[in-house]
């Protein structure tokens, strides 16, 4: 899952930039209200956490025009600030979540897992596939009712996948969704991963779900 944060604090974007990576998300950050507002319409996030006090367009309005756009990305707001008035004004402007600062990492990654089980742009509760079922709220795998343990970025790009429907997912689309922008290393990297669900999702269960589409990309088909 790919997240925009957009945070002036640098350590703390930093920080969070961290802590979601290491919880299997892909991260890009933006540090005025400008740059998020641009990436935001760039790319297509899955959650963008915005700071409101932000140099240049603050967070309301970046939230605002997103929405204005047809953007409807969750956006989970975080503020200095304190009461109920900015809270009122971040949900009206058109945030689905409001967390203040000071706030601890463990309740904002829970808040960011209760907009994915809400749903919103990109985002459901579950994702099947026959027999394959992934559940990206609570982080899990499920193959014939198995349990099937994944490294954060297999459970991404299983993610990107699933959520094609058995359409083709193109490398560079995969690429985009589990890699942040930042990313400068072998393309090549996504046949990797996409051989490794082959053999945790496939081969055990003797399925040929994964199927590569000659210099497109990858999808799944339904086993005969």
């Amino acid at each position: 899952m790919r997240v925009l944060v957009v945070e002036d604090e640098m350590r703390l974007a930093e920080t969070l930039q961290w802590g979601l990576e290491a919880d299997g998300y892909a991260v890009d950050l933006a540090h005025d209200g400008e740059e998020g507002l641009e990436l935001a319409r760039l790319y297509p996030y899955q959650v963008i956490v915005l700071d409101i006090m932000l140099p240049k367009l603050n967070g309301y309005r970046v939230c605002a025009a997103l929405r204005e756009l047809g953007i409807s990305t969750p956006i989970l707001m975080l503020t200095a600030k304190n009461g109920e008035y900015d809270e009122a004004e971040a949900l009206d402007t058109g945030a689905d979540d409001f967390l203040s600062k000071p706030f601890s990492y463990v309740v904002l990654g829970a808040r960011l897992r209760a907009l994915t089980r809400r749903g919103g742009a990109g985002s459901s509760a579950t994702l099947a596939f026959g027999d394959l079922v992934l559940d990206p709220a609570k982080r899990t795998c499920q193959r014939a009712g198995r349990p099937v343990t994944l490294t954060t970025k297999e459970f991404a790009v299983l993610e990107c996948l699933l959520r094609h429907d058995g359409q083709v997912a193109a490398k560079n689309e995969i690429l985009e969704q589990v890699w942040d922008m930042a990313f400068q290393g072998d393309p090549n990297i996504v046949e990797v991963y996409v051989s490794a669900l082959r053999r945790k999702l496939d081969a055990p269960f003797g399925r040929h779900t994964i199927t590569t589409v000659r210099g497109v990309g990858y999808r799944l088909v339904a086993d005969e």
